[in-house]
């Protein structure tokens, strides 16, 4: 009987063979990444953008100071109530929150360079309707992209101005990263350079200086206590206590302080630092 070797066949004719390592090296090349310059950072997607809205470390990182859902009247002299709201938070009551005083709305509108709110039509047309002056804010991944990448699609999915009286100009959400290192594996000046570029940036799109979202810590850490940007871009500080408590470098007063992110109805609450008058004022740049 004809001996028998299991696992070994005949050898395949030197054409086939050859079609063969043609065919891998093909597919080998459809799955290759794709090459960028040197150091560039290749964009990814979030992982989970949902969960990621303005100030959604602040409080894991911070803590809180026994955070008051309203602020007593002697705490609130002239200064206006606003929202701010993300997908997490569906599609909003824009009435219910204009019934509770609420006179301005920031809605999240992108976040890093793929991903857009699903509900930014409903909530961004939605407080433009009650009457309420309103803007859009980016969530910035600095590890992503580079700024000025997400400034230009921030720009481009709602994240632009226009003098209609009604809208603020865009904010960038500077706060610990939700996927990793806290600055986002870079050093202060590093990010100081990624935060010029998308201000630059946004800047020439829209004529307008982006406010800044930041908290005083985030800040100290991750940019040294930068004081460069308090002239042209306005403070928006997240503390949840009896007040916005110390600021970052640069800035002697903050445009706005989000004082709770618990309500008292959807979204986290915040005080324009002002009367309505400059709210308005604001909006038309």
């Amino acid at each position: 009987m004809p001996e028998h070797h299991h696992g070994q066949g005949r050898p395949l004719p030197p054409t086939a063979a050859a079609a063969l390592v043609s065919l891998f090296a093909l597919l080998m090349s459809l799955f290759a990444p794709i090459p960028t310059a040197a150091g560039a950072a290749v964009p990814t997607g979030p992982g989970h953008p949902d969960r990621d809205w303005m100030g959604s470390t602040i409080r894991a990182h911070e803590g809180t100071e026994n955070a008051p859902d309203s602020l007593p009247d002697g705490v609130r002299g002239s200064t206006v109530e606003g929202v701010d709201v993300s997908s997490h938070n569906g599609n909003v009551s824009w009435k219910s929150l204009w019934n509770s005083g609420a006179r301005f709305a920031y809605v999240k509108a992108t976040e890093g360079s793929s991903y857009t709110n699903p509900y930014f039509a409903q909530q961004y047309t939605g407080s433009y309707g009650t009457g309420m002056i309103r803007g859009a804010y980016h969530f910035a991944l600095p590890d992503n992209s580079s700024g000025s990448v997400q400034a230009d699609f921030f720009a481009d999915h709602g994240g632009g101005w226009s003098g209609d009286g009604q809208t603020l100009p865009g904010v960038l959400d500077m706060e610990y990263n939700p996927y990793g290192s806290t600055c986002y594996g870079k050093s202060a000046a590093a990010l100081i350079d990624w935060i010029d570029d998308f201000f630059t940036t946004y800047r020439s799109r829209t004529g307008r200086d982006a406010v800044l979202y930041t908290s005083t810590t985030w800040w100290k850490k991750c940019t040294g206590n930068y004081g460069g940007f308090g002239t042209y871009n306005p403070l928006w500080v997240p503390r949840y206590g009896s007040s916005a408590g110390e600021l970052p470098a640069g800035w002697s007063f903050q445009t706005i302080w989000q004082y709770t992110d618990t309500g008292p109805t959807v979204g986290d609450h915040n005080r324009f630092n002002g009367t309505y008058g400059r709210l308005q004022a604001l909006a038309d740049g």
